[in-house]
């Protein structure tokens, strides 16, 4: 079933929708949310909760593309449920993957914070605009959906290394364009 008829079902208020969503979809979630919680039971709870965000999403909104859309919504409630759950500890693998890149990324805890972490996404959807198709490849698994280095290698078909390198270049680059225009001070 393609996303525009699994997206009509959600506004028939279908509950097939939520199954034909887990069918097309339900993989890429949870293993977005298993990368961040690096727990299945936890992954597969942030799933159902990704999957009851969506049904309370559409309608109103007719998100496309719809894959990218609820693994938004899991990334967001995997990255809460994890503060939650390691706020008085340190560990997991998003820790790792944030940790690469605090050092000029700015924290939203008010709402100048806040206005400067928008300013700040659209510089970096910018910038991955201008990447090439594997950098923004990369960039995207890594820091996006929270891929071990590993992974994106085997997928890329690269070296760790290599892959590791690119990462590494591309915070430079990042960094620079960020400093260039005043982003970071």
């Amino acid at each position: 079933m393609d996303d525009s008829a699994i997206i009509d079902l959600f506004f028939e208020r279908s509950e097939q929708a939520i199954d034909e969503l887990d069918k097309k979809h339900g993989a890429a979630v949870r293993k977005t949310a298993g990368n961040i919680l690096q727990d299945r039971q936890d992954a597969e709870e942030c799933a159902n909760d990704a999957y009851l965000a969506v049904w309370n999403s559409i309608p109103p909104q007719r998100p496309n593309p719809l894959a990218a859309f609820v693994c938004r919504i899991v990334r967001n409630l995997a990255i809460s449920r994890l503060r939650r759950e390691t706020a008085q500890k340190r560990g997991g693998g998003l820790d790792l993957v944030l940790d690469e890149m605090e050092e000029f990324l700015p924290s939203a805890q008010d709402v100048e914070a806040e206005l400067e972490a928008r300013e700040l996404t659209e510089r970096v959807n910018r910038f991955l605009s201008t990447l090439s198709y594997d950098d923004r490849f990369f960039f995207v698994r890594r820091y996006f959906f929270a891929d071990a280095v590993k992974d994106i290698a085997a997928a890329a078909g690269q070296k760790e290394s290599r892959v590791s390198l690119r990462l590494f270049r591309l915070r430079e680059k990042l960094k620079k364009t960020l400093e260039k225009e005043g982003l970071l001070v």
